[in-house]
């Protein structure tokens, strides 16, 4: 990963280096390029001075900070927060610092909310949104992940993301109205086994249906299906079809909390992941086309795609394991 702040990559730098040793002049490969030609001058002054190592990314942070709030000011700032729990403003008054130092402070060492703390120990009784700690359910078929992503529709001929003649603003005014593809998911908590469905709409038997081959390909694949989650959708919560389905599969529905979509987090990761690696990945020229690539992506996403929770294997080497 590049320095954040940086036009080009390591990378990029070399090509401008290597195209202006080659004989070309600088403005035009810093033209072409997209940089200025102060930045490629910039990149060719540091390779003159330290070779190809000097493209690498260098640290912002500063050799020293004289403003920085004193240690012992941190470590104040901090024992008092243990010590009597108080919001910033108070541990400002008692500190002798401004109210915006303590709450960097407090936000820099990682300090729970006092909103997580049992009010009477300290001792922290809430878990927050963003937390290290992963669950995972102990065998294929515990707990099937159920989510719904809308996909806006693609024109024929690919739209201003195709060809190069249009552009997003005479698109926007082309007035035609395409609606939206509804892209059903369904990820088995244990192995991550996915499996996706394009689909006209998000209705209930529509839902109870997909749900119905969804849980046919996990039971397949060694994951017999028994507890379902998904968001409070009406098609979900309200559905006499989806129920149905559930009872048929001898399943247990359990719904996140309203405005908790994180609870459902393994679908929605799915769903970025489904993005980037079918959806936009590549500009296509109708949207029979890329329906047509998301089972080949599904594939090798399944049985090829290295899953980092995994430990770098794919999916399919854990559905085919023992789950005693």
């Amino acid at each position: 990963m590049s320095h954040r702040n940086a036009r080009l990559t390591p990378r990029g730098r070399r090509i401008i280096v290597e195209r202006v040793l080659s004989g070309r002049p600088v403005a035009h490969v810093a033209k072409e390029m997209g940089v200025s030609r102060a930045c490629a001058h910039r990149w060719l002054g540091r390779y003159r001075a330290e070779g190809w190592d000097g493209l690498e990314d260098r640290s912002s942070r500063p050799k020293s900070c004289p403003h920085a709030t004193p240690a012992n000011v941190v470590a104040d700032v901090l024992s008092q927060r243990v010590n009597h729990r108080e919001g910033p403003a108070d541990l400002a008054r008692r500190c002798g610092t401004s109210a915006r130092t303590v709450s960097r402070i407090l936000a820099r060492a990682g300090m729970p909310k006092l909103w997580d703390l049992d009010p009477v120990t300290g001792a922290r009784i809430r878990a927050s949104r963003a937390t290290d700690r992963r669950y995972e359910r102990d065998a294929p078929g515990d707990m099937l992940h159920v989510d719904v992503k809308k996909l806006g529709r693609i024109p024929e001929g690919g739209g201003w993301r195709a060809d190069p003649d249009q552009s997003p603003a005479n698109h926007r005014s082309s007035g035609k109205n395409l609606g939206f593809d509804y892209v059903h998911v369904a990820v088995d908590d244990h192995t991550r086994l996915a499996y996706a469905e394009v689909l006209p709409d998000e209705k209930g038997p529509t839902c109870a249906g997909f749900l119905t081959r969804a849980s046919a390909a996990m039971a397949a694949n060694g994951a017999p299906v028994r507890r379902v989650m998904t968001d409070n959708a009406f098609a979900y919560r309200r559905s006499r079809d989806f129920q149905d389905a559930l009872a048929a599969l001898g399943a247990k529905h359990i719904l996140i909390k309203p405005r908790h979509p994180w609870q459902n987090g393994k679908a929605e990761r799915f769903n970025r992941t489904l993005q980037e690696g079918w959806a936009y990945r590549q500009p296509f020229t109708s949207n029979q086309a890329r329906t047509d690539a998301l089972q080949p992506w599904l594939d090798f996403y399944n049985n090829h795609r290295p899953h980092s929770s995994l430990g770098g294997k794919p999916p399919i080497s854990r559905s085919n394991q023992p789950t005693g």
